[in-house]
């Protein structure tokens, strides 16, 4: 939007000028000097396919567990998250189990003991299960009983994770006074509100309750059988069953 646009929104305007614009002004590109009030990066493929998207799965670019969360398509992000352009429950699943969370850990980089998700070797790389690859779209398999299985499994771990993160009892939703944006979950009081300071995700992966660890079981057995794979391998077994199938694509591909 023009600067004039973007003045109406007042107080995130007034913020930007103040914090953003001085750095901006010392920026040797031209661009990033006269259009301060915006992104420096806009991505405008990205910001196209999230329009068209009512959410998408997000994950932290470094965190200590490798977790997956839905973001709502008004929400952008910054360069510290990587974006998947997928809303459905199925490629979040798969996403989520630990097949792809030890190809990650094992493909990514790392900053200092920190996990670093690189996309073009964590997720691009990765070997969905056949039939179910982010190149299809999530329609043309929604009744392949593989897909409804890690979907039915997925569904449950994000409710119970923000039923765990927001409990009912603790916290009241607004809706947002601008149309189009999430509405706001606001703490009922000063003793939810410092209770919620200590449920993070990363707060509950350092505990992992059992129902949270259960959860997880069941979504590893979904994709498991996706795979036609048993779910009690090893890591070392999966891994290899992993490069296999990357392997395999990647010859079928050069010789196609």
């Amino acid at each position: 939007m023009s600067e004039q646009e973007a003045s109406l929104f007042e107080a995130p305007f007034e913020y930007v000028r103040a914090h953003v614009f001085p750095e901006r002004l010392k920026n040797r590109l031209e661009s990033h000097r006269t259009r301060w009030w915006q992104h420096v990066r806009p991505r405008p493929d990205l910001m196209g396919k999230l329009a068209q998207l009512a959410r998408y799965i997000a994950t932290p670019r470094i965190a200590k567990h490798r977790l997956f969360v839905w973001l709502e398509s008004s929400v952008i992000p910054d360069c510290q998250l990587i974006a998947i352009t997928r809303d459905d429950d199925t490629t979040f699943g798969i996403l989520h189990s630990r097949f792809h969370e030890l190809w990650a850990l094992r493909l990514g980089t790392s900053l200092e003991d920190r996990p670093r998700y690189t996309p073009s070797t964590t997720c691009e790389a990765f070997p969905f299960p056949e039939g179910l690859t982010p190149n299809i779209p999530a329609e043309q398999y929604a009744d392949d009983p593989r897909a409804r299985k890690i979907a039915a499994a997925a569904k449950p771990l994000d409710q119970l994770r923000n039923n765990w993160l927001n409990p009912p009892d603790f916290v009241v939703r607004v809706p947002e006074v601008v149309t189009g944006y999430p509405g706001r979950v606001l703490p009922k009081n000063e003793a939810a509100a410092q209770r919620l300071n200590q449920r993070t995700l990363t707060n509950l992966y350092n505990e992992r309750p059992t129902w949270l660890d259960k959860a997880h079981r069941e979504l590893d057995e979904a994709v498991a059988q996706a795979y036609g794979w048993k779910s009690d391998m090893s890591n070392d077994e999966v891994l290899t069953k992993l490069l296999a199938l990357n392997l395999e694509r990647l010859k079928a591909a050069v010789t196609e």
